[in-house]
């Protein structure tokens, strides 16, 4: 996503002084020098999640241009990691620094000598059991060695005698960084074994060792370091948006240690993170002398027999979402409580008392939700089908209509293109017909059957991922664990239908619908607690999260 120019220069003003630049933000009202400048304005692009090589390519590409010794730049990265743990940890706490043959390694090592040097107490393993050390490693090793404040130096050829980790001792981890393509095995598992099996705190640098840095789906899960905290250089990496890694990675806390940001900012990346001023470029203006016409009309289909609040959920989250006229097509059981909840929609009566039966004429309709709360009912199936089929406007699947898919897979080759799908990974998981190996299985089919049925899947989970059409994986950074509850996905489906038929694209009515739905979530549960929030709460205060986008 490109820079919104306008955007920038509303929020920043920069004055040439003595021959340098100084950058005025007006959100976080510092100063900020030249060095500055291209990590700002990258800030006002969707956040690029790097795979393993093109983070190679980035310290690489750094050090070529900073220009900067690579011993120098494990040395501004060293200096990060240990002032955020001594700012987690005092200096009374005793350190066990594990320490691999690789760059990792050597971050932990220089690591290791600036605690020392702070007062620490320090216990070194390096372990060198092939007798070859990456030469930064090396040069940190005779730093290390040369550093007489550390309590004990060890470097490990052959038998290693495991030193006692009392639930006292902070573990610092560097044995294998983002490099590592294969899993653990040996006497590098046995130690993993080890340290997960005491009750020491454990800090990771980078990536907890054993950890993949995409794809885990075959990994040896016993082999992974449980980290307390990691603290990861530069950027997240994709295996850290994954749910079922989130037992390796702990606490997670990015550093910058100011990487190229002319690379970051040039590389291709096949995943992002949205970021807040991405969304905020994408908001239409919403013209002073607009009517109700202008501002697209929107139809649910939702509800059955004993599910009217799925169908009242999503029909106030599409009238909230900045649609100008909703329709809510619903069974005749659902008539008066409809009508009663939601006085601002338009009702459609299906002729069938407890559910929704034949297709209704969309004509007039700018965008169609059809989902929440319907029922499997074969009727119901046929007509599901059969109203997607011949709509000639942008179509959101949830809940239901899902599951009648999953219950017909043959159908999902009737599905006109750009459909959107926004599937909770169960759903998903019936979706495929043969289920999902973990989260990046699952992504990655979501990512293949969006591909080849052209249409968008919106997986939910704490990072919602977008698959998109052209493979692009787009994550969402709002949420939190407050919205599980029931009728947040109705929510969701009325709050991007709203915005497909405000005028939207498939894409952008998804990357702003996910993240305002959870940025209501957040403002909620900062309110609320997560304890208690229920759907409706989202609901209520997405008013506030637009006003807060559009800021």
């Amino acid at each position: 996503m490109g820079i919104n120019v306008l955007n920038v220069l509303s929020k920043i003003l920069i004055l040439l002084i003595a021959g340098d630049y100084i950058i005025w933000c007006k959100n976080t009202k510092k100063a900020c020098n030249s060095r500055s400048v291209l990590h700002y304005f990258c800030k006002f692009a969707s956040m690029k999640i790097l795979n393993s090589a093109q983070i190679r390519e980035l310290d690489n590409y750094t050090i070529e241009h900073e220009p900067i010794t690579s011993i120098d730049l494990m040395e501004r990265a060293a200096k990060a990691l240990t002032f955020t743990i001594c700012e987690q940890w005092p200096a009374m706490v005793p350190v066990v620094v594990f320490a691999g043959p690789g760059n990792n390694g050597g971050d932990a090592l220089a690591v290791a000598r600036m605690l020392a040097v702070k007062g620490y107490e320090v216990n070194v393993y390096l372990f060198n059991i092939h007798n070859h050390l990456s030469p930064d490693c090396a040069a940190n090793r005779q730093r290390a060695i040369d550093c007489h404040q550390l309590h004990a130096f060890n470097e490990i050829t052959l038998n290693f005698d495991p030193p006692q980790l009392d639930k006292d001792t902070l573990v610092v981890d560097g044995l294998f960084g983002s490099g590592l393509n294969k899993p653990l095995a040996g006497g590098f598992a046995s130690l993993v074994k080890y340290i997960n099996s005491s009750p020491c705190k454990v800090v990771s640098i980078d990536i907890p060792s054993g950890l993949m840095t995409e794809d885990n789906t075959y990994n040896i899960h016993a082999n992974i370091i449980q980290a307390d905290l990691t603290l990861t250089l530069q950027q997240k990496k994709l295996s850290m948006l994954m749910a079922d890694n989130q037992q390796y990675i702990g606490r997670l806390k990015v550093l910058d240690i100011r990487l190229s940001p002319e690379y970051i900012n040039r590389v291709k990346a096949h995943y992002t993170i949205v970021e807040e001023n991405e969304v905020r470029s994408l908001l239409l203006p919403r013209p002073d002398f607009a009517h109700k016409g202008d501002m697209g009309t929107a139809m649910l289909i939702a509800g059955n027999y004993g599910m009217s609040g799925a169908a009242t959920l999503s029909t106030r989250a599409c009238l909230r979402s900045g649609a100008g006229k909703v329709y809510i097509h619903t069974p005749k059981c659902n008539h008066a409580i409809m009508q009663m909840s939601v006085p601002e929609a338009v009702m459609s009566i299906d002729k069938e008392d407890t559910y929704f039966s034949q297709p209704v004429n969309t004509d007039d309709i700018d965008a169609l939700g059809i989902g929440p709360g319907l029922g499997k009912n074969e009727n119901t199936a046929i007509a599901m089908i059969a109203q997607v089929r011949g709509c000639q406007c942008p179509v959101v699947l949830d809940a239901d209509a899902i599951n009648i898919l999953a219950n017909h897979r043959a159908w999902m080759q009737q599905l006109p293109q750009g459909v959107v799908l926004t599937p909770h990974p169960a759903e998903f998981d019936r979706l495929t017909g043969t289920g999902c190996n973990g989260c990046y299985d699952r992504l990655m089919k979501a990512s293949d059957m969006a591909q080849h049925y052209g249409v968008y899947i919106l997986l939910k989970g704490y990072y919602s991922a977008l698959c998109q059409p052209d493979g692009h994986i787009s994550f969402n950074p709002t949420g939190n664990s407050g919205m599980a509850t029931a009728g947040s996905g109705d929510v969701l489906t009325g709050i991007i239908t709203g915005l497909l038929a405000r005028g939207y694209h498939q894409r952008e009515a998804c990357l702003l619908g996910m993240y305002l739905h959870g940025l209501a979530g957040d403002m909620a549960a900062k309110d609320l607690g997560k304890e208690s929030l229920v759907a409706g709460d989202l609901v209520q205060y997405l008013p506030k999260a637009f006003l807060r986008i559009n800021d």
